[in-house]
């Protein structure tokens, strides 16, 4: 009887650890899977949105018309895009809680952009992440 005790205990300590430990572990690499598709996903807004800045020299409408197609991936779920008129652009993925937002900056008549997303732990190094 003892014995089994001494087995359940120890399953059950298994249970744990790989609950609180591998588990999240495992959560927070598709997390950064999903931070990364959401970056890359974001560069078709860029392109066109940098064309039209420039050509405009100004930002105030560049993004009027630029749609990003939102994407269904099996496992990382839903990614969707919104471009603003000022050609920011924002993404997300509500199955992993994730966010990001690429900021254009004009100057000297080439776009350059900021990138930040949310939560940073999940976010590639070109997000503000740690990488």
């Amino acid at each position: 009887m003892r014995a089994a005790l001494l087995v359940i205990a120890g399953l059950a300590l298994i249970g744990f650890i790989a609950v609180a430990f591998v588990l999240p572990q495992m959560a927070g690499a598709e997390a950064r899977e999903a931070a990364q598709a959401l970056v890359s996903g974001a560069e078709t807004g860029k392109q066109p949105v940098a064309a039209a800045a420039e050509k405009a020299g100004n930002l105030a409408g560049a993004g009027a018309s630029v749609k990003i197609a939102a994407k269904s991936d099996a496992k990382l779920g839903e990614m969707k895009w919104i471009v603003e008129a000022n050609g920011a652009i924002r993404g997300w993925n509500e199955k992993n809680a994730i966010e990001i937002s690429l900021t254009p900056k004009l100057e000297g008549g080439k776009v350059s952009w900021t990138c930040r997303g949310y939560p940073n732990a999940s976010m590639p190094a070109s997000c503000g992440g740690r990488g």
